[in-house]
């Protein structure tokens, strides 16, 4: 749909009456807006980007099984079942040896290879598009207020006049990000934030090059960790990790490719294929846990209320589960009154949030121990590979986080 607000009233002074209104529009957002919709429950979405931005943003791709057999119940996984890519096997590079791991061996689960604004764009076509849901793009000044009421509302600025509207409603949902408004509305001494810094950098580079090896690649090295992601056949996604907060201009064409090179190397490995780089971004890994993940008539959803870095590839699975979770709990109370669900909600969604956020700490030990310059860290995350590579037990328990487990297909 057009990226102008839909249905705006025509008066600053007016205000418009919805069930839910959700603020942002990524995994989360969308994702709850469509099963709210299809329930019948009336929701107004507010995104401060464009259409066009949202659904060209680069973002990960790594989509557990159990959230792919959630959407498609939903009727929301047609062009991820078109067009992913299933990966039942990654690869570490490791002491100069390539060890392949298959973390469903015992599960039968596997990852689907599917880039976040695909999905956003499937997302939005669904609601937008072929529900006529109402989402309004490019909004400004986003506010909830009365949040601790029974009549909260939010306002915005339109983007074309300049005008503030007001949209009352039952509940909202803060869907929106690190720097969330929804949060940002819920009194401070009513959150506790808690936060892990891992103190390390990654450079993020998109290659005009065809992958170098199937699937995904870990690098572990003395020199730091690189990792080698398949995109497209003309496309491949690379991970340096550096220096927090590391300038992407120190980091030249050369200098790319050589580390990469290095920390890559393994008996056996195919050469890596050169190609011009298109992205260049640093990331810093850091977590947070937003506790509870919900206020008043605020519930939060996503990155607004848990962010766990890329080590682990967790952040979109868990906005999903977070906003299934949340539209069963909606539906209940605004289809039949009941509440409770929504008591409930923060509790069940902490329950793997925590868990995931300890497995993106494990594994980041495993991945950038052999470099932290400590020899203690370097042992401990050599003995946990070993681990890895020579028990089936432990490869069970790894494959049963990095992947999802059945139970979490059967609850949602």
């Amino acid at each position: 749909m057009a990226d102008s607000p839909a249905a705006s009233p025509s008066r600053a002074d007016q205000a418009h009456r919805t069930s839910v209104v959700i603020i942002g529009a990524g995994p989360a957002g969308l994702t709850l807006a469509n099963v709210l919709h299809a329930a019948g429950v009336d929701c107004v979405v507010l995104e401060a980007e464009s259409r066009e931005f949202i659904e060209q943003r680069p973002r990960a791709g790594f989509i557990e099984e159990w959230v792919v057999h959630a959407l498609d119940r939903h009727g929301l996984a047609g062009g991820l079942l078109e067009r992913a890519e299933r990966q039942r096997t990654f690869e570490f590079r490791w002491d100069g040896e390539r060890h392949v791991v298959e973390p469903g061996r015992f599960s039968g689960q596997s990852h689907f290879v599917y880039p976040q604004p695909l999905l956003v764009t499937d997302l939005v076509a669904a609601y937008a598009d072929a529900a006529r849901g109402d989402i309004r793009f490019g909004v400004r000044d986003v506010r909830p207020a009365d949040i601790d009421t029974d009549r909260p509302s939010v306002s915005y600025t339109d983007p074309e006049t300049g005008e503030r509207h007001r949209i009352d409603c039952a509940y909202i949902a803060g869907c929106d990000g690190a720097r969330s408004v929804a949060r940002a509305a819920i009194p401070a001494d009513q959150l506790r934030i808690s936060r892990l810094d891992y103190g390390i950098g990654w450079l993020a580079l998109l290659a005009e090059a065809p992958p170098s090896a199937e699937g995904v690649v870990f690098g572990i090295h003395e020199r730091g960790f690189s990792a080698h992601m398949a995109r497209t056949p003309e496309v491949t996604r690379y991970y340096l990790e550096c220096p927090p907060g590391d300038d992407p201009a120190n980091w030249p064409h050369e200098r790319i490719w050589s580390e990469l090179r290095t920390r890559l190397a393994a008996t056996g490995a195919q050469p890596l294929t050169e190609g011009r780089i298109i992205e260049k971004t640093v990331l810093d890994m850091h977590n947070y846990v937003v506790e509870p993940m919900g206020y008043g008539r605020v519930y939060l959803a996503g990155e607004s209320a848990h962010l766990v870095a890329p080590i682990a590839a967790k952040g979109m699975n868990l906005a999903v589960h977070d906003a299934l979770l949340l539209a069963q709990a909606l539906i209940a109370a605004c289809t039949s009154g009941d509440e409770q669900p929504l008591a409930r909600y923060s509790d069940a969604c902490l329950g793997k949030i925590w868990q995931y956020q300890e497995f993106s700490q494990w594994l980041s030990e495993v991945m950038h121990g052999a470099s932290s310059g400590d020899p203690f860290r370097a042992g401990t995350a050599a003995a946990r590979m070993r681990q890895l590579l020579a028990s089936d037990a432990a490869a069970a328990a790894f494959g049963e986080t990095y992947l999802g487990t059945a139970t979490d297909i059967a609850a949602l």
